[in-house]
Protein backbone atom coordinates (compact mmCIF):
# COMPACT_ATOMS: atom_id res chain seq x y z
CA UNK A 1 0.00 0.00 0.00
CA UNK A 2 1.32 3.58 -0.80
CA UNK A 3 1.86 5.97 1.89
CA UNK A 4 -0.66 8.48 3.04
CA UNK A 5 0.12 11.73 1.22
CA UNK A 6 0.90 14.25 4.12
CA UNK A 7 -0.32 18.26 4.26
CA UNK A 8 0.33 20.57 6.48
CA UNK A 9 -2.33 23.26 7.44
CA UNK A 10 -1.05 26.45 8.44
CA UNK A 11 -3.75 28.33 10.82
CA UNK A 12 -4.45 30.86 13.16
CA UNK A 13 -5.88 28.77 16.27
CA UNK A 14 -9.24 30.23 16.61
CA UNK A 15 -9.78 30.24 12.37
CA UNK A 16 -13.18 28.82 11.30
CA UNK A 17 -11.77 27.05 8.44
CA UNK A 18 -9.34 24.12 10.01
CA UNK A 19 -12.46 21.92 10.32
CA UNK A 20 -13.30 22.09 6.55
CA UNK A 21 -9.43 21.71 5.69
CA UNK A 22 -9.37 18.73 8.36
CA UNK A 23 -12.81 16.91 6.82
CA UNK A 24 -11.62 16.83 3.13
CA UNK A 25 -8.52 15.76 4.41
CA UNK A 26 -9.58 12.51 5.88
CA UNK A 27 -12.49 12.56 3.00
CA UNK A 28 -9.05 11.88 0.80
CA UNK A 29 -7.47 9.86 2.78
CA UNK A 30 -5.04 12.64 3.45
CA UNK A 31 -2.67 12.89 7.03
CA UNK A 32 -3.14 15.94 8.10
CA UNK A 33 -1.34 18.00 10.60
CA UNK A 34 -1.37 21.75 11.78
CA UNK A 35 0.77 24.73 12.94
CA UNK A 36 -0.86 26.96 14.20
CA UNK A 37 0.25 30.71 16.72
CA UNK A 38 -0.73 28.99 19.64
CA UNK A 39 1.35 29.77 23.00
CA UNK A 40 4.42 27.45 23.09
CA UNK A 41 4.68 26.80 27.12
CA UNK A 42 1.31 25.30 26.80
CA UNK A 43 1.44 21.30 26.19
CA UNK A 44 -0.70 20.96 23.13
CA UNK A 45 -4.16 22.56 24.74
CA UNK A 46 -6.72 21.62 21.84
CA UNK A 47 -5.25 17.99 21.93
CA UNK A 48 -4.55 18.26 18.06
CA UNK A 49 -0.80 18.10 18.12
CA UNK A 50 -0.72 21.13 16.12
CA UNK A 51 3.12 22.84 16.06
CA UNK A 52 3.17 26.31 17.75
CA UNK A 53 4.68 28.63 15.74
CA UNK A 54 5.28 32.20 15.55
CA UNK A 55 3.60 33.82 12.36
CA UNK A 56 5.01 37.22 13.28
CA UNK A 57 8.28 36.26 12.27
CA UNK A 58 7.83 33.59 9.08
CA UNK A 59 11.65 32.69 8.29
CA UNK A 60 12.04 31.53 11.84
CA UNK A 61 8.26 29.85 12.12
CA UNK A 62 9.77 28.02 8.91
CA UNK A 63 13.04 27.22 10.64
CA UNK A 64 10.63 25.67 12.98
CA UNK A 65 9.19 23.72 10.96
CA UNK A 66 11.83 22.30 8.97
CA UNK A 67 13.64 21.58 12.34
CA UNK A 68 10.03 19.54 13.26
CA UNK A 69 9.58 18.13 10.15
CA UNK A 70 12.41 17.61 8.14
CA UNK A 71 13.35 13.57 8.92
CA UNK A 72 9.11 13.34 7.95
CA UNK A 73 7.92 16.16 5.87
CA UNK A 74 4.67 17.01 4.09
CA UNK A 75 4.28 16.72 0.80
CA UNK A 76 2.35 20.42 0.62
CA UNK A 77 1.68 23.34 2.24
CA UNK A 78 -1.55 25.15 2.89
CA UNK A 79 -2.10 28.63 4.49
CA UNK A 80 -5.43 29.78 6.26
CA UNK A 81 -5.55 33.52 6.70
CA UNK A 82 -3.24 35.92 6.20
CA UNK A 83 -0.49 35.75 8.91
CA UNK A 84 0.45 32.28 7.79
CA UNK A 85 0.97 33.07 4.38
CA UNK A 86 4.92 33.93 4.57
CA UNK A 87 5.81 31.27 6.56
CA UNK A 88 4.50 28.73 4.43
CA UNK A 89 6.11 30.44 1.42
CA UNK A 90 9.30 30.21 3.37
CA UNK A 91 8.69 26.26 4.88
CA UNK A 92 7.44 25.28 1.03
CA UNK A 93 10.94 26.92 -0.48
CA UNK A 94 12.68 25.35 2.81
CA UNK A 95 11.25 21.40 2.45
CA UNK A 96 11.21 21.78 -1.54
CA UNK A 97 7.26 21.39 -2.07
CA UNK A 98 5.17 23.76 -4.32
CA UNK A 99 5.15 26.82 -2.93
CA UNK A 100 5.01 31.12 -3.56
CA UNK A 101 8.16 32.53 -3.63
CA UNK A 102 8.40 34.17 -0.07
CA UNK A 103 9.17 37.60 -1.44
CA UNK A 104 5.71 37.75 -3.75
CA UNK A 105 3.85 37.17 -0.39
CA UNK A 106 5.84 39.33 1.46
CA UNK A 107 4.35 42.31 -0.94
CA UNK A 108 0.93 40.73 -0.51
CA UNK A 109 0.80 40.75 3.24
CA UNK A 110 2.52 44.66 3.03
CA UNK A 111 -0.81 46.82 2.48
CA UNK A 112 1.87 49.64 1.05
CA UNK A 113 4.21 47.46 -0.96
CA UNK A 114 1.28 45.70 -2.59
CA UNK A 115 -0.16 49.08 -3.67
CA UNK A 116 3.51 50.02 -4.57
CA UNK A 117 4.44 47.30 -7.13
CA UNK A 118 0.96 47.05 -8.61
CA UNK A 119 1.07 50.79 -9.74
CA UNK A 120 4.60 50.42 -11.09
CA UNK A 121 3.20 47.85 -13.11
CA UNK A 122 0.26 49.99 -14.11
CA UNK A 123 -2.34 48.18 -12.52
CA UNK A 124 -5.62 50.63 -11.63
CA UNK A 125 -5.07 51.33 -7.92
CA UNK A 126 -6.32 54.57 -5.83
CA UNK A 127 -3.41 57.12 -5.14
CA UNK A 128 -1.85 56.45 -1.69
CA UNK A 129 1.01 57.31 0.81
CA UNK A 130 1.32 56.01 4.17
CA UNK A 131 2.52 57.86 7.59
CA UNK A 132 3.62 56.69 11.21
CA UNK A 133 1.65 56.20 13.54
CA UNK A 134 2.53 58.70 15.87
CA UNK A 135 3.57 61.51 13.67
CA UNK A 136 2.23 64.81 13.88
CA UNK A 137 -0.68 65.06 11.86
CA UNK A 138 -0.05 68.71 10.80
CA UNK A 139 2.81 67.00 8.67
CA UNK A 140 0.13 64.51 7.60
CA UNK A 141 -2.46 66.57 6.36
CA UNK A 142 -1.56 68.39 3.90
CA UNK A 143 -0.78 65.02 2.04
CA UNK A 144 -4.48 64.04 2.21
CA UNK A 145 -6.95 64.39 -0.95
CA UNK A 146 -10.82 63.87 0.59
CA UNK A 147 -12.70 61.81 0.48
CA UNK A 148 -9.94 59.38 1.72
CA UNK A 149 -9.63 56.11 3.04
CA UNK A 150 -7.76 55.78 6.71
CA UNK A 151 -6.63 51.98 7.07
CA UNK A 152 -3.56 50.30 9.20
CA UNK A 153 -1.02 48.42 7.70
CA UNK A 154 -1.15 45.63 10.07
CA UNK A 155 -5.28 44.22 9.84
CA UNK A 156 -7.55 42.32 8.05
CA UNK A 157 -11.19 42.02 7.77
CA UNK A 158 -11.73 45.92 7.46
CA UNK A 159 -10.53 46.29 10.63
CA UNK A 160 -9.72 49.86 11.54
CA UNK A 161 -10.71 51.06 8.01
CA UNK A 162 -12.51 54.24 8.19
CA UNK A 163 -13.59 56.66 5.04
CA UNK A 164 -13.08 60.62 6.17
CA UNK A 165 -14.77 63.09 4.07
CA UNK A 166 -13.16 66.06 6.02
CA UNK A 167 -10.33 66.89 8.25
CA UNK A 168 -12.28 66.77 11.42
CA UNK A 169 -13.48 63.01 10.60
CA UNK A 170 -9.73 62.37 9.30
CA UNK A 171 -7.85 63.58 13.14
CA UNK A 172 -10.74 61.45 14.36
CA UNK A 173 -10.48 58.31 12.29
CA UNK A 174 -6.75 58.50 12.86
CA UNK A 175 -6.98 58.79 16.64
CA UNK A 176 -9.64 55.94 16.48
CA UNK A 177 -7.33 53.66 14.79
CA UNK A 178 -4.10 54.44 16.97
CA UNK A 179 -6.55 53.13 19.76
CA UNK A 180 -7.06 50.25 17.88
CA UNK A 181 -3.45 49.41 17.38
CA UNK A 182 -2.24 49.80 20.60
CA UNK A 183 -4.93 47.58 22.34
CA UNK A 184 -3.49 44.66 24.47
CA UNK A 185 -5.17 42.29 21.66
CA UNK A 186 -3.39 43.89 18.52
CA UNK A 187 -0.35 44.94 20.42
CA UNK A 188 -0.19 40.62 21.56
CA UNK A 189 0.42 39.83 17.53
CA UNK A 190 3.96 41.86 17.54
CA UNK A 191 3.37 42.99 14.18
CA UNK A 192 5.65 45.41 13.50
CA UNK A 193 3.03 46.83 10.59
CA UNK A 194 1.02 47.94 13.33
CA UNK A 195 3.09 50.89 13.53
CA UNK A 196 1.96 52.78 9.83
CA UNK A 197 -1.55 53.87 8.41
CA UNK A 198 -2.33 53.86 4.94
CA UNK A 199 -4.31 56.80 3.11
CA UNK A 200 -5.92 55.85 0.00
CA UNK A 201 -8.33 58.31 -1.94
CA UNK A 202 -11.89 56.70 -2.41
CA UNK A 203 -12.80 54.83 -5.47
CA UNK A 204 -16.61 54.62 -5.59
CA UNK A 205 -18.27 51.83 -6.86
CA UNK A 206 -19.80 48.53 -6.69
CA UNK A 207 -17.24 45.79 -4.71
CA UNK A 208 -16.43 42.61 -5.73
CA UNK A 209 -14.65 39.92 -5.01
CA UNK A 210 -13.13 37.05 -7.13
CA UNK A 211 -11.76 33.76 -5.98
CA UNK A 212 -9.39 32.09 -8.13
CA UNK A 213 -6.74 28.98 -8.24
CA UNK A 214 -3.14 29.40 -9.77
CA UNK A 215 -2.80 26.41 -11.74
CA UNK A 216 0.80 26.71 -13.44
CA UNK A 217 1.08 30.11 -13.35
CA UNK A 218 -2.47 30.38 -15.15
CA UNK A 219 -5.12 32.29 -13.04
CA UNK A 220 -8.14 29.80 -13.32
CA UNK A 221 -11.13 32.11 -11.38
CA UNK A 222 -13.56 29.75 -9.76
CA UNK A 223 -16.49 32.72 -8.97
CA UNK A 224 -16.58 36.17 -8.87
CA UNK A 225 -18.64 37.11 -5.87
CA UNK A 226 -21.22 40.37 -5.80
CA UNK A 227 -21.59 42.32 -3.08
CA UNK A 228 -25.30 43.49 -3.25
CA UNK A 229 -24.77 46.05 0.15
CA UNK A 230 -22.85 49.36 -1.09
CA UNK A 231 -20.01 49.78 1.01
CA UNK A 232 -19.16 53.45 0.98
CA UNK A 233 -17.93 54.00 4.84
CA UNK A 234 -17.75 55.00 7.12
CA UNK A 235 -16.73 51.70 8.28
CA UNK A 236 -16.52 48.73 5.46
CA UNK A 237 -17.64 45.53 7.29
CA UNK A 238 -18.58 43.31 4.54
CA UNK A 239 -21.64 41.26 4.46
CA UNK A 240 -23.59 39.64 1.57
CA UNK A 241 -21.37 37.63 -0.93
CA UNK A 242 -23.40 36.48 -4.08
CA UNK A 243 -22.49 34.29 -7.06
CA UNK A 244 -22.64 34.28 -9.70
CA UNK A 245 -21.98 37.75 -10.52
CA UNK A 246 -24.92 39.81 -11.78
CA UNK A 247 -22.41 42.24 -13.53
CA UNK A 248 -22.31 42.90 -17.70
CA UNK A 249 -20.54 40.06 -19.45
CA UNK A 250 -17.74 42.83 -20.65
CA UNK A 251 -17.11 43.87 -16.70
CA UNK A 252 -16.80 40.20 -15.84
CA UNK A 253 -14.35 39.90 -17.96
CA UNK A 254 -12.50 43.13 -17.54
CA UNK A 255 -12.16 41.83 -13.95
CA UNK A 256 -10.48 38.65 -15.07
CA UNK A 257 -7.83 40.62 -17.19
CA UNK A 258 -7.13 42.98 -13.71
CA UNK A 259 -6.59 40.17 -11.66
CA UNK A 260 -4.70 38.27 -13.97
CA UNK A 261 -2.43 41.09 -14.62
CA UNK A 262 -2.39 41.90 -10.51
CA UNK A 263 -1.21 38.45 -9.83
CA UNK A 264 1.34 38.28 -12.34
CA UNK A 265 2.84 41.37 -11.15
CA UNK A 266 2.94 40.68 -7.81
CA UNK A 267 4.85 37.29 -8.34
CA UNK A 268 2.67 34.50 -7.47
CA UNK A 269 2.75 31.54 -9.01
CA UNK A 270 0.42 28.70 -7.45
CA UNK A 271 -2.30 28.05 -4.92
CA UNK A 272 -5.19 29.65 -3.77
CA UNK A 273 -5.71 33.61 -4.60
CA UNK A 274 -8.93 35.79 -3.01
CA UNK A 275 -8.96 39.34 -4.60
CA UNK A 276 -10.78 42.27 -4.01
CA UNK A 277 -11.86 44.96 -6.52
CA UNK A 278 -14.02 48.03 -6.53
CA UNK A 279 -15.65 48.68 -10.53
CA UNK A 280 -17.26 51.84 -12.11
CA UNK A 281 -17.46 53.38 -15.44
CA UNK A 282 -13.56 53.69 -15.56
CA UNK A 283 -13.24 49.34 -14.99
CA UNK A 284 -11.80 47.61 -11.70
CA UNK A 285 -9.31 48.86 -9.26
CA UNK A 286 -7.56 46.69 -7.32
CA UNK A 287 -8.32 46.76 -3.73
CA UNK A 288 -6.09 43.34 -2.48
CA UNK A 289 -4.55 40.39 -3.47
CA UNK A 290 -4.25 37.36 -1.24
CA UNK A 291 -2.90 34.07 -1.85
CA UNK A 292 -4.80 32.35 0.48
CA UNK A 293 -8.61 30.99 0.16
CA UNK A 294 -11.54 33.11 1.25
CA UNK A 295 -11.95 33.50 4.81
CA UNK A 296 -14.54 32.60 7.74
CA UNK A 297 -16.78 29.90 6.36
CA UNK A 298 -17.69 31.71 2.97
CA UNK A 299 -16.34 28.69 1.57
CA UNK A 300 -19.68 26.96 2.05
CA UNK A 301 -20.98 28.80 -0.93
CA UNK A 302 -18.88 26.80 -3.45
CA UNK A 303 -19.16 23.34 -4.86
CA UNK A 304 -17.69 21.99 -7.85
CA UNK A 305 -18.64 19.08 -10.25
CA UNK A 306 -21.10 16.06 -10.22
CA UNK A 307 -20.22 15.44 -6.50
CA UNK A 308 -20.79 18.74 -5.34
CA UNK A 309 -17.08 18.90 -3.63
CA UNK A 310 -16.25 21.49 -1.40
CA UNK A 311 -13.37 24.05 -2.01
CA UNK A 312 -11.24 22.98 0.51
CA UNK A 313 -11.64 19.62 -0.91
CA UNK A 314 -10.67 21.18 -4.38
CA UNK A 315 -7.47 22.85 -3.21
CA UNK A 316 -5.85 19.73 -1.01
CA UNK A 317 -6.34 18.04 -4.63
CA UNK A 318 -4.41 20.80 -6.34
CA UNK A 319 -2.16 21.03 -3.74
CA UNK A 320 -1.21 17.33 -3.55
CA UNK A 321 -1.69 16.75 -7.62
CA UNK A 322 -4.11 14.30 -7.06
CA UNK A 323 -6.22 14.86 -9.88
CA UNK A 324 -10.02 16.24 -9.91
CA UNK A 325 -8.91 20.16 -9.16
CA UNK A 326 -10.66 21.12 -12.76
CA UNK A 327 -13.88 20.51 -11.94
CA UNK A 328 -16.22 23.25 -12.74
CA UNK A 329 -18.11 25.16 -9.94
CA UNK A 330 -21.81 24.17 -9.58
CA UNK A 331 -24.32 25.82 -11.82
CA UNK A 332 -26.76 26.85 -9.11
CA UNK A 333 -27.05 30.17 -7.57
CA UNK A 334 -25.46 30.69 -4.02
CA UNK A 335 -24.40 33.14 -1.14
CA UNK A 336 -23.54 33.68 2.38
CA UNK A 337 -24.20 36.89 4.44
CA UNK A 338 -21.48 37.35 7.09
CA UNK A 339 -23.82 38.72 9.85
CA UNK A 340 -23.17 41.78 11.15
CA UNK A 341 -22.26 43.17 14.54
CA UNK A 342 -24.85 45.77 15.19
CA UNK A 343 -23.31 47.13 18.55
CA UNK A 344 -20.42 46.33 20.77
CA UNK A 345 -21.27 44.45 24.11
CA UNK A 346 -21.56 41.11 25.61
CA UNK A 347 -23.14 38.73 23.02
CA UNK A 348 -26.28 37.15 25.67
CA UNK A 349 -28.25 35.27 23.03
CA UNK A 350 -29.91 35.04 19.26
CA UNK A 351 -33.38 34.64 19.04
CA UNK A 352 -35.29 33.45 16.02
CA UNK A 353 -32.91 30.77 14.29
CA UNK A 354 -35.94 28.18 13.98
CA UNK A 355 -37.94 30.72 12.03
CA UNK A 356 -35.14 31.74 9.65
CA UNK A 357 -34.06 28.66 9.19
CA UNK A 358 -37.97 28.13 7.42
CA UNK A 359 -36.96 30.79 4.73
CA UNK A 360 -37.23 29.49 1.14
CA UNK A 361 -33.83 28.69 -0.58
CA UNK A 362 -31.39 29.17 3.36
CA UNK A 363 -29.85 25.60 3.60
CA UNK A 364 -27.98 26.72 6.99
CA UNK A 365 -27.35 29.19 9.56
CA UNK A 366 -23.88 28.64 11.88
CA UNK A 367 -23.77 31.08 14.91
CA UNK A 368 -20.08 31.37 15.31
CA UNK A 369 -19.97 34.11 18.29
CA UNK A 370 -19.63 32.66 21.67
CA UNK A 371 -22.03 33.28 24.01
CA UNK A 372 -20.70 35.98 27.17
CA UNK A 373 -18.28 37.08 24.49
CA UNK A 374 -17.55 40.59 24.07
CA UNK A 375 -18.03 41.09 20.33
CA UNK A 376 -16.66 44.60 18.82
CA UNK A 377 -18.67 46.22 16.46
CA UNK A 378 -16.45 47.76 13.20
CA UNK A 379 -14.06 49.57 13.11
CA UNK A 380 -12.88 47.94 16.46
CA UNK A 381 -13.78 44.67 15.93
CA UNK A 382 -13.11 41.89 13.16
CA UNK A 383 -15.36 38.95 14.54
CA UNK A 384 -18.63 37.99 12.63
CA UNK A 385 -21.54 36.43 14.79
CA UNK A 386 -22.18 33.52 12.19
CA UNK A 387 -22.87 32.99 8.70
CA UNK A 388 -26.17 32.60 6.94
CA UNK A 389 -25.99 30.39 3.46
CA UNK A 390 -28.53 30.26 0.79
CA UNK A 391 -29.02 28.34 -2.42
CA UNK A 392 -31.34 29.07 -5.03
CA UNK A 393 -32.02 29.34 -8.99
CA UNK A 394 -30.77 32.95 -9.31
CA UNK A 395 -28.72 35.34 -7.21
CA UNK A 396 -31.65 37.50 -6.70
CA UNK A 397 -33.34 34.76 -5.17
CA UNK A 398 -30.35 34.36 -3.15
CA UNK A 399 -29.83 37.80 -1.86
CA UNK A 400 -33.42 37.82 -1.00
CA UNK A 401 -33.56 34.75 1.10
CA UNK A 402 -30.32 36.19 2.88
CA UNK A 403 -31.95 38.94 3.63
CA UNK A 404 -35.28 37.77 4.59
CA UNK A 405 -33.31 35.16 7.00
CA UNK A 406 -30.98 37.84 8.70
CA UNK A 407 -35.00 40.10 9.46
CA UNK A 408 -35.32 37.37 11.27
CA UNK A 409 -32.68 37.00 13.64
CA UNK A 410 -32.62 38.89 17.07
CA UNK A 411 -29.28 38.95 18.60
CA UNK A 412 -29.31 40.03 22.50
CA UNK A 413 -25.96 42.05 23.56
CA UNK A 414 -26.08 43.87 27.51
CA UNK A 415 -23.18 46.08 27.80
CA UNK A 416 -19.18 45.36 28.82
CA UNK A 417 -18.90 47.65 31.96
CA UNK A 418 -15.85 49.46 32.02
CA UNK A 419 -12.63 48.03 32.96
CA UNK A 420 -11.14 49.87 36.28
CA UNK A 421 -7.60 50.23 36.68
CA UNK A 422 -5.84 48.32 39.60
CA UNK A 423 -4.43 51.31 40.90
CA UNK A 424 -7.75 53.47 41.23
CA UNK A 425 -9.99 50.21 42.41
CA UNK A 426 -11.26 50.77 45.68
CA UNK A 427 -10.73 47.97 48.09
CA UNK A 428 -14.05 46.90 50.34
CA UNK A 429 -13.36 48.26 54.62
CA UNK A 430 -12.47 44.80 55.47
CA UNK A 431 -9.37 44.31 52.99
CA UNK A 432 -7.93 47.28 53.73
CA UNK A 433 -4.86 47.65 55.33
Amino acid sequence: MAPKKKLLILASKLGYQTRGFFEAAEKLGIEASFGTDRCHKLDDPWADGALPLHFENPQAAAEEILRQLRKDPPDAILALGDRPTATAAYAALALGVPGNPPEAVEICRNKLRQREVLRAANLPVPDFFAFDIDEDLAHVLPRVKLPCVVKPLALAASQGVIRTNNREEFERAVLRIRAILTSPEIQAARDPLAARLLVESYIPGREVAIEALLEQRRLRVLAIFDKPDRLEGPYFEETIYVTPSRLPQRDQTSLRDCAERAVRALGLVTGPVHAEFRINEEGPWVLEVAPRPIGGLCSGTLLFGPEKISLEELLIRHALDLGGSDLEREESASGVMMIPVPRSGIFERVEGIEEAERVGGICNIRITARLRDYIAAWPDGSSYLGFIFARADSPERVEASLREAHAKLRFIFSPRLPVEHPATRKMPAEGRD
